[in-house]
């Protein structure tokens, strides 16, 4: 197999889609372009609409107003409140409050690099326009002087689109600050051209790129940025007519269902939906990720609201119809809007495939009690990725096979050898013996854990920009997801994931997952080192310590249960690595300097018994209800050419050679897709 063999159609429809991109432009998104109103407040709307929203919304508008005679939320959620407040009721002491918050940061000296200065600016402007007449002309002269200090003290910050800050730190602080002052500082228009073209040239690319399908290959950090620059898109929207969300129909248009998809099925404390990991960050523990994922999607729904699948996002948003956190009341208040027609959520399809970051998502139902599966094989972006291609996540009633370790820290020893490396994660290690690491993230690398490698030329792995990663495709461009069919009673992926580990160690490894609904998945994987005595793992992160004995293990997390089926190799050794060494490895010890909620337990290896250039692993895993028993035993027939799989009635049969297969089920007989099925 040739690592650099790259899938034809791949390098076709990237390469036009990145030199070809302004063709498709889609012109929708400046034909309603109008002029910016000379009044303030037009951020969020005028005078007038924000009281009527109030009268429409008067259950939401009085936790608003409750949150903040409490004093509660720090000074984003204050100064965001206190200001509807001002235009809502014209309560002057309310506007003069917000207003001195806003001086603390004009007064403050200019934050430059890594650090939210955006989130500043937004904050300062929301007061600017809603409070307008609250300020003092010098007061006014100095915020468009703080603006004007920031933009010029920060050129070469957050400059990569592939990184959350470019949205977040950045330019949805510069956004909202030239709306709020359009007129009265000459830059603004500037800034915001700016802007707009740099969003034509470079994110959008990088939306196609990394987002394709609206899932984002950054992790679980798109959780951290897209709330605030949906807020921006909406304030561009309202303000000028320039439609942001339709210059990027294959994130922006498809965001909303992918952020669907990422949430776990059931509903935690305060009513409210975790994210799944990926990358760095788990969202185990409620709190402001939780609330900004549910209001990005809500402002994605209100731009697509005759869409029949924004629709059904919709009815999803109102299972959770108030934000967990009480000081994101605000949240609610503007952008949950009932009035949006709910689609059918039940019977909406169980199964989602994002290629830009090589993501598939699957559950058994709508239902909170539902089986999940999320599955990961795509290129590398940015830096908050980790080495995990082949990584697969099962969760019933609760986490089962997750996400190993905690994000603590940025280059912690737990975090550059255990979290971000692949023995932290449900996939393959080959280890040789000799080989070694770069310094991830300038952090102190001494583990070998015969994962993949983190050969690129930056020390986080990142890369700029669509161009460069263009540039330098064969970096990055390390693996490929083969194929992707769901036909209800089964669905059926795979990838290769070869190119994600040094071609030194490693020919080739493919994964074949087939989840036969609702509960069951069989993982067929073919892997073949360059040297037979290069041992092969097969890891599996197991949120408690299994009970029983190899072959057959079970892994019981509160309501939820994982039964473990390995039936290749036939010969196998088994090595659970709980308590004590839980992050250890050849006998090195990376626990966590902290944790932020519940990670797995217990780390479980299976590897050959014998030494062997090429072997097979299969596994069956069954979810359930932590009431079950048992469930049907799989068997496993091994020729020189096949393996076949048989499961009560259904039969699977995978090719050696190859990738392939076929299946029967329920009287029929079908050949595995060969390529992504489109839905």
């Amino acid at each position: 197999m040739d690592r650099f063999d790259f899938s034809l159609k791949k390098k076709v429809f990237i390469g036009l889609a990145f030199v070809c991109w302004t063709v498709f432009y889609p012109a929708a998104a400046f034909s309603a372009r109008h002029p910016v109103s000379r009044e303030h407040p037009r951020l969020l709307g005028t005078r007038e609409y924000l009281q009527e929203l109030a009268r429409q919304r008067p259950e939401a508008y009085s936790r608003v107003v409750e949150m903040v005679t409490q004093r509660e939320g720090g000074d984003h959620e204050r100064m965001v409140s206190m200001s509807l407040m001002y235009v809502i009721e014209g309560d002057e002491e309310m506007g003069k409050q917000a207003v001195k918050l806003a001086m603390r940061y004009v007064n403050d000296s200019i934050r430059v690099g890594h650090v939210r200065f955006g989130d500043d600016l937004a904050n300062t402007a929301i007061v600017f326009d809603l409070c307008y007449p609250c300020w003092k002309q010098e007061e006014r002269e100095k915020f468009y002087r703080y603006f004007s200090a920031t933009v010029d003290s920060n050129v070469t910050s957050e400059t990569s689109p592939f990184h959350n800050a470019w949205y977040s730190y950045k330019h949805w602080g510069y956004g909202l600050a030239a709306y709020a002052t359009y007129y009265e500082n000459e830059r603004s228009p500037k800034i915001l051209a700016q802007m707009e073209e740099e969003y034509r040239s470079r994110v959008v690319p990088a939306f196609r790129l990394a987002g394709d399908g609206g899932g984002w290959a950054e992790g679980h950090y798109v959780n951290y940025w897209t709330y605030e620059w949906m807020f921006f898109c909406d304030v561009a929207l309202r303000c000028e007519g320039v439609d942001y969300f339709a210059i990027s129909p294959e994130f922006m248009g498809q965001r909303a269902v992918a952020s669907m998809f990422e949430a776990y099925p059931w509903r935690g404390e305060h009513n409210s939906r975790q994210a799944i990991p990926m990358g760095d960050g788990c969202g185990r523990i409620p709190g402001n990720d939780r609330d900004k994922a549910l209001s990005a999607r809500r402002i994605l729904v209100n731009r697509f609201r005759d869409d029949p699948v924004h629709q059904v996002v919709h009815a999803f948003n109102e299972t959770t119809p108030v934000s967990c956190m009480v000081v994101n009341a605000y949240k609610d208040f503007l952008w949950r809007d009932p009035t949006v027609k709910k689609g059918n959520l039940r019977n909406f399809k169980l199964s989602r495939i994002s290629k830009g970051p090589g993501y598939v998502y699957a559950r058994s139902s709508w239902d909170d009690d539902a089986t999940y599966f999320f599955f990961k094989c795509g290129d590398r972006f940015t830096a908050h990725q980790h080495l995990d291609n082949g990584h697969f996540l099962i969760a019933k009633y609760g986490e089962l096979a997750a996400d190993g370790g905690q994000y603590d820290a940025w280059n912690s020893e737990h975090e550059v050898n255990y979290l971000v490396r692949s023995i932290a994660h449900n996939t393959i290690l080959v280890k040789d013996l000799a080989e070694t690491w770069p310094a991830i993230r300038l952090g102190k690398v001494t583990g070998n854990d015969g994962g993949q490698h983190h050969d690129w030329p930056h020390h986080n792995g990142a890369v700029e920009d669509a161009a460069a990663w263009e540039k330098d495709r064969r970096l990055y461009d390390i693996a490929d997801m083969l194929a992707f069919e769901d036909r209800g009673r089964y669905l059926y992926v795979a990838g290769d994931c070869s190119r994600s580990y040094r071609p030194a160690k490693l020919e080739y490894f493919t994964r074949q997952i087939v989840y036969l609904r609702p509960n069951t998945f069989v993982i067929f994987d073919r892997v073949k080192a360059t040297q037979p005595d290069f041992e092969k793992t097969w890891v599996l992160q197991a949120m408690k310590p299994p009970v029983g004995r190899a072959p057959d293990m079970v892994i019981t997390n509160g309501r939820g249960r994982l039964f473990v089926q390995t039936l290749l190799p036939r010969d196998h050794r088994v090595k659970i690595n709980s308590g004590a060494d839980n992050y250890s490895y050849d006998g090195k010890n990376y626990p966590p300097g902290r944790k932020f909620g519940e990670d797995p337990e217990c780390r479980v290896e299976i590897s050959p018994s014998k030494s062997q250039a090429v072997d097979y692993f299969l596994n069956v895993l069954t979810a359930a209800d932590s009431a079950t028993g048992s469930v049907p035993q799989a068997a496993a027939e091994e020729t020189d050419r096949e393996v076949k799989v048989t499961i009560g009635a259904t039969k699977l049969v995978f090719t050696k050679d190859q990738v392939g297969g076929e299946i029967g089920i329920e009287g029929s007989r079908l050949i595995f897709a060969r390529e992504i099925v489109s839905q």
